[in-house]
């Protein structure tokens, strides 16, 4: 193993490549802590300090910009916005004949959904940096309405410097977008899983020290021991994946011979990855924020709708939020699968190319097939992208974590899937060079 990752900085060209993204890295990281224009960055550390974080779609956008977003810095929105956009521009696809038309061109219509993501990415930052600017402006950031600090997080609240704050950190998201191309392009891995990666990691100190703080050594020990067997457990089934074999039959084209050759369709158990728990997670914040805007005034008592939502939907150690959470992830998980793996598009892949799988009729009965093998294999995957999701939250209620608790959720599941990849990546270019990788 050791001789392995001497190997990697032995070759010239992976060195230059690993340290280029490193560099992206650091500049990435370095641009989390340079607060935006007439912040009050005393006052934010001081409500950082006090609440321990937000909940609900903030404290996902936070997790995903390495805790930028209440600093209110200049990389605040982190890759939440080019998520969104890619998530959005994925199921329009079924929406928009177009869009469907443009990802079957290969190459060109690719480069064209890609621009479409970058302008829906620069609009969704001006959109999320508008409503970011508003609360923060607010007071209701860190939802600490009793400390003075929290009422006070910019030293200028004139019209003029909030556009210059809304401008700075929409310039700031489509940086981070350059920064995930160019990682993209001349580094290792894919860039916007690298940047996510980095923010999420940059967390895990932070969450875990609290803990030690709070319980001490002996439940610091203990979830030490429990999350290196969920991330086994992560990587078991992340791998896993169920192989439906395929035949080609021999055609003759001109005097060649093609075809006649025995592949399979891998079907992962989790192909639908975290994007479930991020629509399940932004669902649940809607009653929320619904409530939150309709406070009473003081003196009076809020209405019986507003309570109920308060007591149940807010909070995360509830059951009955941990349930709508659940049963919200595993209807996700089927929709997703649903739009991006259509058994209909494979199984006319195969007839075209005089593929079939063995002992199924090749047209309808293969899709037919496929569907009902995908509807199998998704409830297992759906289940444990719950169990998984619900892991902050039963921290939050027993060891009196936040819901940034790093072992669990969206952040195990990113920080395994990115890790995989990337070492498959950089196995792949060393067996290109040394025909022994990394992995063995």
């Amino acid at each position: 193993m050791f001789s392995a990752i001497a190997r990697v900085f032995r070759t010239p060209d992976l060195r230059r490549k690993i340290a280029f993204t490193l560099g992206i890295i650091a500049i990435y990281r370095l641009g989390a802590h340079v607060p935006t224009p007439f912040v009050d960055f005393p006052n934010v550390q001081q409500c950082l300090n006090q609440s321990g974080g937000t909940e609900g779609l903030l404290s996902l956008v936070n997790l995903f910009s390495g805790g930028a977003l209440l600093q209110l810095s200049i990389f605040a929105l982190g890759v939440m916005p080019y998520i969104t956009a890619t998530i959005i521009v994925q199921l329009l696809r079924v929406v928009i004949p177009h869009f469907e038309t443009l990802y079957k061109e290969g190459q060109a219509g690719q480069a064209k959904l890609t621009q479409y993501t970058r302008y829906l990415t620069i609009a969704l930052a001006l959109l999320q940096s508008t409503t970011l600017v508003t609360v923060a402006r607010s007071g209701q950031l860190f939802g600490s309405a009793g400390v003075p600090e929290c009422q006070q997080l910019l030293t200028n609240d004139i019209w003029w410097a909030q556009l210059l704050m809304i401008i700075t950190m929409t310039a700031g998201t489509g940086l981070v977008m350059w920064f995930a191309e160019l990682v993209t392009e001349r580094g290792v891995g894919n860039g916007m899983s690298i940047l996510i990666f980095t923010s999420i990691a940059a967390t895990f100190p932070g969450a875990m020290i609290s803990i030690l703080n709070a319980r001490g050594v002996e439940v610091f020990l203990l979830v030490l021991a429990v999350s290196i067997v969920i991330v086994a457990l992560v990587v078991f089934v992340e791998q896993s994946q169920r192989r439906i074999p395929v035949q080609y039959a021999k055609r003759m084209v001109g005097r060649r011979t093609y075809g006649g050759t025995n592949t399979y369709i891998p079907i992962k158990v989790n192909m639908a990855g975290v994007v479930p728990v991020i629509f399940a997670s932004s669902l649940l914040y809607i009653p929320a924020l619904i409530a939150q805007f309709n406070q009473p005034q003081a003196g009076q008592e809020p209405a019986p709708w507003v309570t109920w939502i308060s007591q149940y939907l807010t909070r995360g150690d509830h059951p009955l939020y941990m349930l709508i959470y659940f049963l919200l992830i595993i209807g996700f998980a089927y929709f997703y699968v649903a739009i991006t793996f259509n058994p209909v598009d494979v199984a006319d892949n195969m007839k075209k190319y005089g593929g079939f799988i063995p002992g199924i009729r090749a047209g309808r009965p293969t899709a037919e097939y496929l569907d009902y093998v995908l509807t199998r294999i998704t409830l297992p995957g759906s289940i444990y992208l719950g169990l998984i999701a619900l892991l902050p939250l039963v921290a939050l209620a027993t060891v009196g974590a936040n819901q940034n608790f790093p072992f669990g959720g969206a952040s195990i599941l990113i920080i395994v899937g990115v890790g995989l990849e990337t070492v498959k990546q950089i196995d792949a270019q060393l067996q290109q060079r040394h025909y022994e990788g990394l992995l063995r």
